[in-house]
């Protein structure tokens, strides 16, 4: 006898009756968001959002089973607003590319916990939004000449570059905020401190005092040259087919 038990996924849990809750699901993923992106990914609970919503935790279950389906919502929700143009075949892929790429580092920057969770997010790829971006970005590739499954392989690398970049960035700027400091004050407090346990390297003394001029600029300018880089390497692979 198996003790496997089956993945579970609330796209693919059966659907109960329809009833007439207090709460609808929109409401609930909703404020779970925002609960989120205030406090983050460790605040979370069924029973501290069912506070929020003035709501006991079994209204919640109505709609979600547990805390690991309601974070496939909220990954679900926040990646509706993603913005994905049209391709633009081989001429336009690379700008629609960078657009997309652009759009996705945007969301992970306003709610800063998604990197967290999308390693516990089970069949996020059934949910409505997702499935609906990742098709269309797909397209991107495809109409630029790559086959279907390389563009699947292209849109994947190009995503986990964002991701990992993203991620990082997303952290760095939440312990900024923790502080109560902007960015620009945060760094001019540790500038020298930094300076100094790094005197006998000056190429990391030069790249800190590069970096502490206009951080949110040279965030930008970082993620931009990488970026490029890996869309040169897409376009040398696209040259050969």
């Amino acid at each position: 006898m198996s003790d496997k038990q089956a993945v579970q996924s609330v796209w693919t849990r059966p659907r109960k009756k329809k009833e007439q809750p207090a709460l609808s699901a929109g409401q609930i993923v909703a404020e779970a968001i925002a609960l989120l992106d205030a406090d983050g990914i460790e605040q979370l609970s069924m029973r501290k959002l069912g506070a929020r919503l003035n709501a006991g935790a079994t209204s919640l279950y109505r709609h979600v089973a547990n805390k690991d389906e309601l974070i496939e919502l909220v990954v679900d929700e926040v990646y509706g607003e993603l913005e994905v143009p049209a391709g633009g075949g081989r001429e336009g892929w690379r700008e629609a590319a960078t657009a997309t790429a652009a759009s996705l580092r945007a969301m992970m920057l306003r709610h800063p916990w998604v990197g967290a969770v999308l390693g516990q997010v089970g069949l996020k790829s059934l949910g409505p939004n997702l499935s609906r971006m990742s098709t269309r970005f797909m397209g991107v590739f495809q109409d630029a000449g790559f086959p279907a499954a390389e563009a699947d392989q292209v849109m994947n690398t190009l995503t986990a570059y964002v991701l990992g970049m993203a991620t990082s960035e997303a952290a760095w700027l939440s312990l900024i905020a923790r502080s109560g400091m902007t960015e620009r004050e945060w760094i001019s407090d540790v500038l020298p401190g930094a300076l100094e346990a790094s005197r006998e390297h000056p190429a990391i003394n030069e790249a800190l005092l590069a970096n502490s001029s206009d951080p949110s600029a040279i965030r930008d300018e970082t993620f931009a040259y990488g970026l490029a880089r890996v869309l040169d390497g897409f376009q040398v692979r696209l040259d050969q087919l």
